[in-house]
Parts: structure tokens; sequence; C-alpha cells
């Protein structure tokens, strides 16, 4: 019989009332037939004297006598606690957030998290969620350092009276650290540059921009060139988006959302803009030294992150031929044909076979048209033809160039 098999309450009985008469020899053959070893005859014999008939007809208890590892009701309690103040304040309070905190306040001995799931799972405080997707399941693209991508998204919120504002807020992607945030009234072009600035006043140029496919933000997709997009170019940033639809793409920016609106749910309702601008920066300080964040290897902050790896060179600024300020109507985002030429307002405007297939910026300049590339170089400035005229020639010699003697 195996050692972590119970003996069979028959046998236990025909052990306890063993006679003391049995001849010799008789034990070792009765623990043979029964598949039990000789120690095992004389222990349940021994029990039987010592604590009596009853005890020894049932197996002892495996349970160890001492659990140095087990959670006592102390640090439940202390732990509930540390849950519902992370809750009142509107951070985050699942059980990774509490067991950092615990540690960071210095409580011993600290739960796993899994004991604290346990904890917060009987104590009837925590939300179960048998289909979510476990936290390994996840893959995530990250820039191998800051300032290589900056993501801007706008989020709607309300003040006092039901008045609806709009929070900009600008993440670097690497280190997820909150760059700048703007409050606004409005999803505007204007707001989008303000918060852009100002992440840039603190922290430098960044070689990217992602955001979405808004008309405030970047409506390339839809064929005009907003002004967001056209003062980043001008600074040599490369403003990309998302796919439409895949709102994945952003997912840094909707989860910092979710963030900041846990947070401000439990501060007071703002009066004015600047109340809440005032709100906002408090999250962010909050946010980037405070509070671990669980997406960064070993949860360190998103300053630490950012601290740990040096910053990706600014790029190069676009100074010569950049487009002067026009309105997003009178830009458009155009593709150059197989022919090089471009169609702008029912003429055809050669550019060059080159360029054939390439996206370029064509903007009505009053006597005349002006054509950039995506960077915001001037490629070439046609003057606007007579009426009737449906095709510009680049004024450059087809072919190959004649031999010189």
């Amino acid at each position: 019989m195996s050692r972590v098999e119970p003996v069979d309450p028959r046998v236990r009985l025909a052990i306890v009332q063993w006679p003391s008469d049995a001849p010799r020899g008789a034990v070792s053959t009765f623990c043979a037939e029964h598949g039990i070893s000789r120690e095992t005859f004389y222990a349940i014999r021994k029990r039987a004297a010592t604590d009596g008939p009853a005890a020894a007809l049932e197996p002892r208890s495996r349970r160890p006598k001492d659990s140095p590892s087990k959670l006592t009701e102390e640090i439940a309690r202390q732990a509930i606690g540390v849950r519902a103040a992370l809750e009142q304040s509107g951070l985050d309070h699942g059980p990774i957030s509490v067991h950092e905190k615990m540690r960071a306040l210095g409580m011993t001995p600290v739960p796993s998290t899994a004991s604290l799931a346990r904890i917060f799972r009987d104590a009837g405080v925590a939300r179960v969620e048998p289909k979510k997707k476990p936290r390994a399941s996840y893959r995530r693209f990250v820039y191998p350092a800051p300032n290589a991508c900056w993501q801007l998204d706008g989020t709607e919120y309300v003040l006092t009276g039901g008045r609806k504002c709009v929070i900009f807020q600008l993440i670097d992607d690497h280190s997820r650290l909150a760059v700048a945030s703007h409050v606004a009234w409005g999803e505007t072009s204007e707001g989008a540059i303000a918060v852009v600035r100002k992440g840039i006043e603190a922290h430098g140029v960044p070689q990217r921009l992602l955001s979405d496919n808004g008309a405030a933000l970047n409506p390339s997709r839809r064929g005009v060139l907003g002004q967001l997009v056209a003062y980043v170019a001008s600074l040599g940033v490369e403003p990309i988006t998302g796919k439409p639809y895949k709102p994945t793409t952003q997912g840094k920016n909707e989860r910092f959302h979710q963030t900041l609106f846990r947070w401000l749910d439990k501060q007071p309702l703002a009066d004015s803009l600047e109340q809440l601008q005032e709100q906002v920066d408090d999250f962010d300080a909050i946010y980037n030294t405070q509070r671990p964040h669980q997406g960064l290897p070993g949860r360190v902050t998103p300053q630490q992150a950012w601290d740990a790896t040096p910053k990706t060179d600014a790029p190069r600024p676009v100074t010569p031929h950049t487009p002067p300020q026009a309105r997003a109507e009178e830009i458009r985002v155009k593709k150059v044909g197989n022919t090089g030429a471009v169609e702008f307002r029912g003429i055809r405007f050669g550019i060059g076979r080159a360029l054939a297939d390439h996206r370029v910026c064509v903007m009505d300049a009053g006597p005349s048209v002006m054509i950039f590339d995506l960077s915001g170089t001037l490629i070439i400035e046609h003057p606007w033809p007579k009426p009737g005229i449906k095709y510009v020639s680049n004024g450059r010699t087809r072919g190959p160039l004649p031999k010189t003697q």
C-alpha cells in the first residue's frame, strides 16, 4: 500500500483488536496480506494505546502543526483596507496595485497577488470575471526609447451644469509617461497643437506622433492636411495614424483615459476649464511618479521608465520652403499618378515620374499652386493656367539629356 493512501478502517479495527497472544510471525503475515508495513502496524497499535481505540480508527491529519506562511485575519483586514483606500482615491485597486502599495508602505508580510485576489473574492469586494483574458495572453508593441513615438488623443468630460469639454492627453509610447495634458472646450486643431507644444517644451521633440483620424488630429486619410499635421511636419516629426475602426492601435491612450476618469470621478466636479486643468495636472504627477505601472517591466513608474533609457534624438526640422499657414480646406493630400502628374481642381500638374504613386500635399497659394512632400519640403510651384487648360507640364525635358560635345 502506498504511504499516501490511508489504511482501510477494517484493517485498523483488526490491528486495534489484535490479540496479545498471537503466534510468532503472525504480524508479518498480516502486514503482507493487507499491503502495509510493520511500522504502520505498530504505529496504529501505539496510537490505540495512547489516544484510545476510537482515535486509532481514523488517520491522523496531515496538516502541519505550524504554518508560517498562513495569512492571518489581520493581514487580510489590512489588505482590504489598502484596497478601499486606493479605490476611494480613484486609483487602480486590483491585486497587483494593492500588492505594490503594501510593499511601498513597508507592510510585512505582503501577500502574493494570487492570495490578495482570493482575499478580495472571499470578502465579496472583487468582481469575478471568468471570461477575461489572462494578462500573459496580451502581446504589446513598444517603441525602444522615450520620444520615439508619442500618442495623442482627446476625450470628453463634463463640468458643473453638464457643460462638455475635451481633455487632450499626450503620452510617450515607450515609458507611458504623461507628457502633457490640455483642457479645451472642444476637439479642435488649436487644442491639439497646444498640448503638443506643451509636451515639446517640457520633453523635447519626438520622432513620431500617433493619433486617430479625427479632423482635429490627422485627417490625411480623408485627403486633407490638418493644421496639427502641418505643424509637426515642420518640426520633422512623422505624423502617423491608426487604421480606421481599429481603436486598439491607440490602446495605450484608451487605457490612460480610463485611469484618468476613475481618478476624476473621485474629485469635486470642476466649475471651469482652469479648475479641471489643475485636477488633470495633479493626476499626471501622481500617474508619472507615484503609481506603479502594470504594463511596464518591474512595475516601475512611468518617470522611472523614462529616466532609465536615453531619449531618442530629435528629428531635423524642415526649414526650407515650409508651407505657410493656411486653412485646412486649402490643402489636399493627393496621390501622384503613373505619369508623374497630380490632379487638383480639375487640372493635372506635372511633377515627375520619379514621384509616381507617392502622396503629396497640394496647396492653393493664390496666384500659384504649391506642391510639397509630406515632410513639408517644396517640390514644385506652378502658376495657375489660363481657363480651358487641363494640363500643366513641369517644364523639364522628357527623355535622356542630350549628349555634350
